[in-house]
């Protein structure tokens, strides 16, 4: 999957490379669909399309709803992901990605709908064992502005094949701006993958529910 890769070489690549954490580009003519759901505070469906290994585009819905219930947001928005950068190690690879898209939203603080823009990037690194990968999403318009911070940080207790079922144990750690939520907001998840199947399930330190799941076909 390294630009300088043949091409055969590449896809022999992406095939054997286990998706460790969400990506918004799997593989050359490959779907991701993926699903996020967080008690009270954020959720997300987003299923893009790759016609090449280093650009996917697709559609995406957000929902954001401030700690104490007073600011909601519904986003809908048409989005195109860049894979910026890609190295590829000795037992080890890393990556960063950006994206940037534009949709409608609402809010009950402001009447009808309005423009909606989307950017961010992701940067990760992963091995067979550990992984690590940070992510910031901006969701704006001309009635709100709110970044998503999210750092996850995982470790398995043992190495695994891309058709083996992977066990994973990640702490997140994820900051709102826009008045959503003060101060971070701590997760202890338990990640499983098999193939091109992703599920993530796990609690928030305040008990409130956290899981996420992505499907590449």
């Amino acid at each position: 999957m390294k630009p300088i890769f043949p091409v055969l070489g590449a896809l022999a690549l992406g095939m054997l490379a286990p998706p460790l954490g969400a990506k918004p580009i799997a593989f050359a003519k490959g779907t991701t669909a993926m699903f996020e759901y967080g008690a009270g505070t954020m959720s997300e469906a987003q299923v893009f399309y790759a016609p090449r290994y280093w650009w996917s585009t697709g559609v995406g819905w957000t929902a954001l709803t401030s700690e104490d219930g007073a600011k909601q947001r519904h986003i809908t928005y048409i989005r195109g992901n860049l894979l910026a950068k890609r190295w590829n190690l000795p037992g080890a690879q890393a990556n960063v990605f950006v994206w940037g898209g534009l949709g409608r939203a609402t809010g009950n603080d402001f009447a009808g709908s309005t423009l909606a823009r989307n950017a961010g990037f992701q940067a990760d690194l992963e091995t067979r064992r550990l992984y690590a990968a940070f992510r910031s999403d901006l969701q704006e318009s001309d009635w709100y502005s709110h970044r998503i911070d999210t750092l996850q940080l995982g470790w398995a207790p043992y190495a695994h094949d891309y058709e083996t079922l992977a066990t994973w144990f990640v702490v997140q750690g994820r900051r709102y701006t826009g008045d959503l939520f003060d101060g971070t907001e701590t997760a202890l998840l338990v990640r499983f993958f098999k193939g091109g199947t992703w599920v993530e399930i796990g609690a928030t330190t305040d008990g409130k529910l956290q899981a996420m799941a992505m499907f590449t076909f």
